[in-house]
């Protein structure tokens, strides 16, 4: 078996197999428009949104008179008085329920809490998210027995910071190489190995680690304070410089038992679960980030006059500014409903929460860049530049570094790309997946074709037409209704495709990712569309129409954006540049290396296997 055929197996067995509760997206991705499983959006209870509301309001004084984000971003740290301060607001239990210490408050308020904190300093959004997305808390709730919650939980709540650590020195997206190991000795697990890359994790009293066992990867809590854990190095970054974030080794590490969560060899679906509502952390701090930049571009393009007149004024940014502002409007969309479809938990979101995490990572770099553009010259300037002659110091430029590594952060836009693509396939894999199976028998792919005839019988007749087609479909929608007949027409559109695709390929389809990559960006386009307009809607009774006027030129933009995917899909240069990029690394264009110099530095690394005792200076101050 090859390399890449153990690392799909083990990501294939961590998956949730089953789809017992109904998807938009799995629908859509059939193209099935299923409008009715997020419209009306679901909305918190009175009292817990009451709660909510309380909380936001708390954070925002707090934000708002005891935090100064020029000085995290000039130290590169958050100062402890601030981690205490937001432990003193419970900040750190928001979603932790209350018979733990937590709040117990809702996704939707977390993601309003991190939308808040994101566009003051996305490096607390990212203390904040680190520690209850995918630190201890998430797993745990999802996972841990009721010792476990007990034990750790409160102290989760109090402030006690947790970190996630699952990517090795050597393995990033693949985790059948992962070389962190767990071995069984009496009534104690024994740790050895290097985690890079621990956000939160130099501060951190509670790790949650990533570990083969004899049974396969496995989840363990782990006392930071332990003896073997040595933080090797504290990493600095483009943006982001608050974060903690640094090398980790564990050299003989003893761990109870009683620590594992769940089972052994659970440990990778734990962490994809987790991740079906800890990626929703993103979206919001994205939606933050394109809020404050609707502002700053309102200000300088109102402020800002070019040729007698503001800038704002003229066509090239106006339409800039549109662009932001839809996107934003949308963004915080996404963010919401994803946000109510979690705390409904009558669906399954594993396609939407990770949708929304693509799509608002990709489109909050945009924005940031097209705010910098406006700004210009003191777009590319710091604030601190700025301020130190005499002009307003807006971090511009440090929101585009900021934002940047969200297309990184919890599974780069590639990673998602094909993790979505593959639930999108699921219902054909099931139907047809032994038919393009190599190792599948002759009866075994017989019996797939039987099985498959009679589904696609059923299913393709219903691509052809649908409520898209007709004029007066979704009316209560008013001047949105057509982009709803869109959707519902360009998800059949996009999953005849599909068809077309899986015909074409068959088991090659997994290796194109080019083709993959646009049916996933298109079916996130259709999303972010939906979500807009039932958005809309839902504020139309308080704002009348301006959230429409909003959502109608997003709209529009998104529909030009899918259409052009849709025109990619096979008229593309995938395979051409396939073959310049062997070619490349073969050596065959030695020629566009000559004439540079490199500037990289050499210095000494981190070994990427191996688990002896490091000399490598111990970075570790826990906040207490």
């Amino acid at each position: 078996m090859t390399e890449y055929a153990k690392a799909r197996e083990v990501t294939e067995q961590a998956r949730e197999k089953e789809w017992v509760r109904p998807s938009f997206g799995k629908q859509l991705f059939l193209g099935d428009f299923r409008l009715d499983l997020v419209h009306p959006a679901p909305a918190p209870p009175p009292e817990k949104a009451k709660k909510g509301e309380e909380f936001l309001r708390a954070l925002r004084r707090f934000l708002d008179t005891a935090v100064d984000p020029a000085l995290i971003e000039r130290t590169a740290q958050i100062p402890d008085q601030v981690v205490k301060g937001l432990a003193g607001l419970g900040a750190f239990g928001i979603t932790i329920d209350e018979e733990y210490g937590g709040l117990g408050l809702s996704h939707l308020h977390y993601g309003r809490a991190l939308l808040l904190a994101g566009s003051y300093s996305p490096a607390i959004s990212t203390l904040l998210s680190a520690h209850q997305s995918i630190g201890v808390p998430q797993p745990l709730k999802l996972f841990g027995t009721e010792e476990q919650k007990r034990a750790f939980l409160p102290r989760c709540a109090k402030g006690e910071i947790s970190a996630f650590l699952l990517t090795e020195p050597d393995v990033g997206s693949d985790p059948a190489r992962l070389g962190t190991t767990a071995t069984r000795d009496g009534d104690d697990y024994v740790l050895d190995g290097v985690k890079l890359w621990t956000t939160n994790g130099v501060v951190a009293g509670l790790l949650v680690v990533m570990a083969r066992t004899e049974r396969g990867i496995s989840a363990f809590v782990v006392e930071a304070g332990s003896p073997g854990v040595t933080v090797e190095r504290r990493n600095a970054f483009m943006g982001l410089r608050g974060i903690e974030n640094g090398v980790t080794r564990f050299h003989r590490v003893r761990v109870p038992a009683a620590n594992l969560i769940g089972r052994e060899g659970q440990g990778l679906k734990i962490a994809l679960t987790t991740l079906n509502t800890g990626r929703l952390s993103l979206p919001a701090t994205c939606a933050g980030n394109a809020k404050w930049a609707v502002k700053i571009a309102r200000e300088w393009a109102t402020e800002r006059v070019q040729w007698g007149s503001p800038i704002g004024g003229h066509e090239a940014v106006a339409r800039k500014i549109a662009f932001i502002s839809g996107t934003a409007y949308a963004l915080e969309a996404v963010m919401d409903l994803s946000c109510r479809l979690a705390d409904d938990e009558s669906n399954d979101i594993r396609i939407e929460a990770a949708l929304a995490k693509l799509y608002a990572s990709e489109m909050a770099w945009r924005v940031a860049d097209e705010l910098v553009q406006i700004r210009g010259g003191r777009g590319y300037e710091t604030a601190e530049s700025l301020a130190a002659r005499g002009e307003r110091g807006v971090p511009a430029e440090q929101i585009l570094r900021d934002v940047r590594i969200n297309r990184i952060f919890e599974g780069s836009t590639e990673i998602m790309q094909l993790l979505i693509a593959r639930e999108a396939v699921d219902t054909h894999l099931s139907v047809a997946g032994r038919l393009i199976d190599p190792a599948a028998s002759g009866r075994d792919k017989a019996r797939a074709a039987a099985r498959a005839g009679g589904f696609y019988a059923r299913w393709l007749p219903t691509l052809v037409a649908g409520s898209g087609n007709r004029p007066g479909a979704y009316g209560d929608f008013g001047p949105l209704a057509g982009h709803l007949r869109y959707v519902e027409r360009a998800g059949r559109r996009l999953a005849r495709s599909t068809f077309y695709g899986m015909s074409r390929w068959q088991g090659r389809l997994e290796h194109k990712q080019g083709f993959l990559g646009r049916i996933v960006d298109i079916g996130a386009e259709l999303f972010a569309i939906t979500a807009t307009c039932v958005r809309a809607q839902e504020e139309a009774a308080e704002l009348g129409c301006k959230p429409a006027e909003v959502a109608d030129v997003f709209c529009r933009q998104a529909r030009l954006r899918a259409e052009a995917l849709f025109r990619r899909l096979w008229t593309n240069t995938d395979a051409r540049d396939v073959r310049l990029a062997r070619y490349l690394l073969q050596g065959r264009y030695a020629f566009l290396e000559e004439g540079i110099l490199d500037a990289s530095i050499e210095g000494p690394w981190i070994a990427v296997t191996g688990s002896g005792p490091s000399e490598t200076e111990n970075v570790h101050r826990p906040i207490r």
